[in-house]
């Protein structure tokens, strides 16, 4: 029932997740300072004087970009409070500048990416990170340019390239952090854009609109576009009268009773989804991938010039967007005609309408479109000759009647919240969305997750009416990173106990769990509190526990809760023969158990009256007789995510009985329970491979393998109140880091304890009786009545697709590497590469466990496969060099050699490197892993 003392001193406290967050971002914008002063090495010959025109024109484009921008958010600034006409007439205008700011990004960045223009393009990116004249969110402006430089250089395969696309993407990681911490602020602001700021200084959103406003005014850029700007009535939210007969019988889908299409004709609580200006090379797939998920149909109305170009003959000739546009229609859904430029119709002369209808017609039809012709105006922008001219060519007029207006909200809930608004006001609808933007991609599950769920239908449009699915489809699992609202977590850790046996390793085991949770699981730091030695006493844990979980105003309905205790344990029968636990908090005295230390009830009491729908307490310590309920488990079930969202589950482990000991003395300076519980939650336990532990697997997986390498056995079960749900850990996917000899690996004892931990759960496990079905696996643990239980731990296998299985399989493989099991590491590469044959990562990943195991020529094929998929990459230049430096090709070694010194000029080996690149001798040769 102890954890038994011992003679090493405790971990060293290790700062606080805040103060690390704050010295990486700052670390960040402080390498882009540094960064903006690089000019590359050796640029392309050009004259001063092209250098100088080069540089200019790219900051007179920057300028205009910059402006346009400025001139939108002042636009837009309050648009809702405006008189409806007016309000039409804003937005309309926005859009067009907007779309004009789109044209003007791609200028910039096909400017900049010209080979002759990589001093300039320097200078671009310099101004980007330091201009003085500009405010912190002026720099957003710039991040499609940044996405398409950091894209582009890298593909030119050349050095200077390489760094120049390094550059941009540290800026692009830097603005998504910054965009990220200030969502909660900016999502209640309509238009508004993150800020970045290289000081990280911080103005208020109110102070840079009165900024701008000094320098724009929404009167003044009215009247600059003027001739922009549509006339109002052809921006009416109703259908247009008819000056003349329509033409409906020449109408594709048969006769009609008006000419356009607008959503208060569909039925209540039905969604007709659209997407506009498509199709895009990357978007347009992601936001089919989800429509899948949840079984919705949708049109997508694409742009002419987005699919290809119309010779001079009339003849279609399809780019690459067709094949996008193909896939829509594989996928089951309707692509239709949006025009071939985006322009504003309602002033064009109609043998221009006519054109640019006529033209994106021709495309479609080549892409494959069949079935109804729909057309929508850009803008909504028309007139009854415009729209008599396009049902002339048998096409039909779909307007909208919720607008999304993703193509100014740059925050995705914040999108996804005024589509849910509007069409809970008006309960039927088409939703107008854009396929171009990541955003959208973004607010679209938060959309369809809450449609699914109150139940609403999607429809089609099909043969002139619309068409309606009878059955309503049932909300898919939550989307990745929405299992959970918010997490908390109360994290305990007591070395320095006042009367009982001091412990060596349990502060550090809690310092690790914490660790864990907010790095690799996501939990906020702030909401995850330590308490440690002279902290953990009883009063705090009382006042943690119940003053933090218990405020329903923190602690909400879609939340979870976990709470983790290192330290002692202790277990008193009472006269009548049953067993109460106890936590042993610091202060507590040996003899009086009850008043000193917190009892099991009380736990239960806690759990009992937390609002979130899933707990989990895992105790490092040791119990018995818990008069505790069911075990956990949850059957098979390829709906498990949903199901399980339902369901309150209030879960426990503890680390053995009460006549046992705590083993403290596991590799790292941990106890073996937590060690193994460490080694679990980096995907060990995910027995089926969907990317979620829950808390049974987790058992499953720690239980039997504690109980074979310790003289303990640890206990898993319910609490009472719980209704079957399952806490769940959703397992990152990491995309690094990189193998190289700066990656550390477990000693020789603590890699020969992993593998048989592994060993030891896999042989606890039997497999379900035949026939069964349950896709299950059967594990014999202790309940927390210490009596044996079976659970059904889920093994069905989950497809993610090829690239999440990839990733995975390359996450596996860097901790069998850190485990020193190579032949199984050298696998899960092969897998991923398998899946994914462009995984740069993968390739390096290969090459370095065969670089380990001597093969040196072999490893360096590898390497140079992941330098040809990814040029960026500055470590498998460093592994190549090593690789060919190790198999007596010293030429080839420094040539690689050269190319990582470019690339990493800060990097520990810089200075061994240049000294044997300028002196190559047996005294300078790099030393060999």
């Amino acid at each position: 029932m102890l954890r038994p003392p011992t003679a090493r001193p405790p971990a060293p406290r290790r700062p606080t997740w805040r103060s690390v967050a704050s010295l990486l971002a700052a670390t960040l914008w402080l390498t882009g300072c540094q960064k903006s002063a690089e000019v590359p090495a050796a640029l392309p010959a050009a004259s001063a004087q092209q250098d100088a025109t080069a540089t200019a024109q790219l900051r007179g484009q920057a300028d205009a970009l910059l402006s346009l921008h400025r001139q939108i958010i002042v636009l837009m600034d309050g648009e809702a409070a405006l008189a409806p006409a007016q309000r039409r007439e804003v937005q309309a205008l926005g859009q067009q500048l907007f779309h004009e700011l789109l044209q003007r990004q791609q200028a910039l960045a096909e400017a900049a990416l010209k080979p002759e223009a990589l001093e300039a393009t320097a200078a671009l990116l310099t101004r980007i990170e330091s201009e003085p004249s500009w405010f912190d969110a002026d720099r957003l402006a710039f991040k499609e340019v940044l996405e398409q430089l950091a894209t582009g250089l890298r593909a030119a395969q050349t050095l200077d390239g390489i760094k120049l696309a390094r550059r941009a993407q540290e800026d692009i990681d830097t603005l998504g952090e910054v965009q990220k911490a200030y969502e909660q602020e900016l999502k209640e602001v309509f238009g508004g854009f993150a800020k970045r700021s290289i000081e990280l200084k911080r103005e208020k959103w109110s102070d840079y609109v009165a900024k701008l406003k000094a320098l724009h005014t929404r009167e003044a850029v009215l009247q600059q576009h003027s001739a922009q700007r549509p006339a109002a009535a052809d921006l009416a939210p109703e259908p247009l009268t008819a000056s003349a007969p329509s033409p409906s019988n020449g109408l594709r889908g048969g006769a009609v009773k008006e000419r356009e299409v607008f959503g208060d004709k569909l039925p209540p609580k039905t969604v007709l989804l659209t997407f506009d200006d498509g199709p895009h090379a990357r978007y347009t797939d992601e936001i089919l991938d989800i429509l899948k998920r949840y079984q919705a149909p949708a049109v997508f109305f694409q742009l002419g010039q987005n699919l290809g170009k119309v010779g001079a003959d009339g003849r279609p000739v399809p780019g690459q967007g067709s094949a996008v546009a193909k896939r829509v229609l594989a996928a089951g859904h309707q692509i239709a005609n949006h025009s071939f430029t985006h322009g504003l119709m309602s002033k064009f002369e109609l043998v221009k309408v006519k054109e640019e209808a006529a033209n994106t017609e021709a495309l479609l039809d080549a892409a494959g479109r069949n079935g109804d012709g729909l057309f929508r105006f850009p803008y909504g922008a028309r007139n009854s000759g415009a729209l008599s001219t396009i049902e002339a060519l048998k096409l039909r007029s779909m307007m909208w009647n919720v607008d999304s207006l993703d193509w100014s909200d740059p925050i995705p809930k914040s999108i996804a919240a005024r589509v849910l608004g509007e069409l809970d006001k008006q309960q039927r609808g088409i939703v107008l969305f854009h396929d171009i933007h990541a955003r959208t991609v973004q607010a679209l599950p938060l959309v369809l997750d809450q449609l699914a769920a109150d139940g609403w239908r999607f429809a089609s449009w099909k043969d002139g009416q619309f068409v309606v699915a009878g059955d309503r489809p049932a909300p898919p699992p939550p989307a990745p990173g929405e299992l959970y609202r918010e997490s908390h977590a109360l994290v305990i850790g007591i070395n320095g106990y006042t009367a009982w046996p001091k412990l060596a390793h349990a502060v550090r085991d809690a310092q690790a769990m914490r660790e864990a949770l907010v790095a690799r699981f996501g939990f906020r730091p702030d909401n995850v509190t330590l308490l440690t030695d002279a902290e953990a006493t009883r009063a705090n844990i009382l006042k943690a526990l119940n003053e933090r979980f218990g405020d329903a105003k923190r602690v909400k309905r879609d939340d979870r809760v976990f709470v983790f205790f290192a330290g002692h344990g202790s277990t008193r029968r009472l006269p009548s023969g049953r067993e109460v636990g106890y936590i042993v908090p610091v202060d507590a005295g040996l003899n009086d158990l009850q008043t000193d230390a917190i009892a099991m009830p009380q736990l239960q009491e806690v759990a009992e009256a937390i609002t979130a729908k899933h707990a989990l307490f895992i105790i490092d310590a040791c119990y018995s007789g818990l008069g505790l309920t069911r075990a956990g488990s949850v059957a098979a079930d390829s709906n498990f995510a949903r199901t399980n969202a339902r369901r309150i589950g209030r879960q426990m482990m503890t680390a053995g009985g009460a006549d046992q000991q705590v083993a403290d003395d596991g590799p790292g300076g941990h106890s073996v329970f937590t060690w193994t519980l460490l080694q679990a939650l980096n995907g060990k336990a995910d027995l089926n491979g969907d990317g979620l532990i829950t808390a049974t697997e987790l058992a499953a997986y720690v239980a039997p393998a504690v109980a074979a390498i310790a003289r303990q056995t640890p206990a898993f079960g319910s609490l009472p109140g719980s209704e079957g749900g399952e806490f769940v850990f959703e397992l990152p996917l990491l995309s690094e880091p990189a193998l190289s000899g700066a990656v550390a690996q477990l000693d020789d004892q603590a890699s020969q304890l992993a593998a048989k931990l592994d060993e030891a759960s896999t042989a606890g496990r039997q497999a379900s009786p035949a026939g069964s079905g349950s896709g299950a696996v059967q594990v014999t643990i202790k309940g927390l009545d210490g009596k044996d239980q079976a659970l059904a731990a889920t093994t069905a296998r989950v497809d993610p697709g090829a690239r999440v299985a990839a990733q995975r399989a390359n996450d596996r493989g860097l901790q069998l590497y850190r485990e020193r099991r190579y032949d199984e590491a050298q696998a899960a590469f092969k897998e991923s590469l398998q899946l994914q044959p462009q995984f740069a990562l993968a390739a390096n990943n290969l090459g370095f466990v065969l670089y380990r195991r001597g093969r040196f020529t072999e490893a360096a094929g590898w390497f140079e496969k992941a330098v040809e998929m990814d040029a960026s990459r500055s470590l498998a230049w460093l592994n190549l060099g090593d690789a060919r430096l190790q198999a007596g090709d010293d030429a080839k070694a420094q040539a690689a050699y050269k190319t990582f010194l470019a690339l990493a000029p800060k990097h520990a080996r810089v200075a061994e490197l240049q000294a044997w690149m300028a002196n190559p001798s047996d005294a300078t040769r790099p030393k060999a892993l």
